[in-house]
């Protein structure tokens, strides 16, 4: 009898991003399912809530779910590790863009294994059209009105540009 490897790609996802998509799909290929963690993190003073970042993840995973990959979206607003057991994950998949990413991923790994030693952090590179992707700068670009089509879904950038147009109602 074959374990059932579940995986845990956490993030803030404020807007889910082609770079997210390109860890999500290539860590399908190397786990059985893959539970996608919303953040809730509020001190990070999103720009989506909880609910609509959710709703963008799982909008851009269906044709993934369609393929017979095994997605789950969740939100969640507690310890990584402990979430990661209560879904019964024993891998944790990051994403690294740059060296940068690295020292930071590093430490958030050793902290994690000091918690947990039986889950294990795995680093997924960005592939190089993604590497300099991030939703931070995606945000920027798009409120400053820059063409964020190459970034993001065309669902994600309607709802970005939706989202920036209140933003400079209300600034007006």
């Amino acid at each position: 009898m074959t374990t059932k490897h579940v995986g845990l790609y956490p993030g803030t996802f404020d807007p889910i991003t082609k770079g997210h998509m390109d860890i999500i799909t290539r860590g399908c290929r190397v786990v059985d399912k893959l539970v996608i963690a919303v953040a809730r993190n509020d001190r990070k003073g999103p720009l989506f809530n909880t609910e609509e970042r959710v709703e963008m993840v799982l909008h851009d995973t269906e044709p993934l779910r369609k393929k017979g990959f095994q997605i789950e979206v969740l939100p969640f607003d507690n310890l990584l590790v402990k979430f990661a057991r209560d879904v019964g994950a024993s891998v944790i998949l990051r994403g690294l863009r740059a060296v940068s990413d690295f020292e930071y991923e590093f430490q958030m790994t050793g902290m994690n294994a000091r918690l947990d030693a039986e889950i294990e952090t795995v680093f997924l590179m960005a592939s190089e059209k993604q590497q300099f992707v991030s939703s931070r700068f995606v945000k920027e670009i798009g409120y400053l009105g820059g063409d964020i089509a190459s970034f993001v879904s065309a669902e994600t950038k309607i709802k970005l540009e939706d989202k920036f147009e209140l933003m400079r109602l209300n600034e007006g």
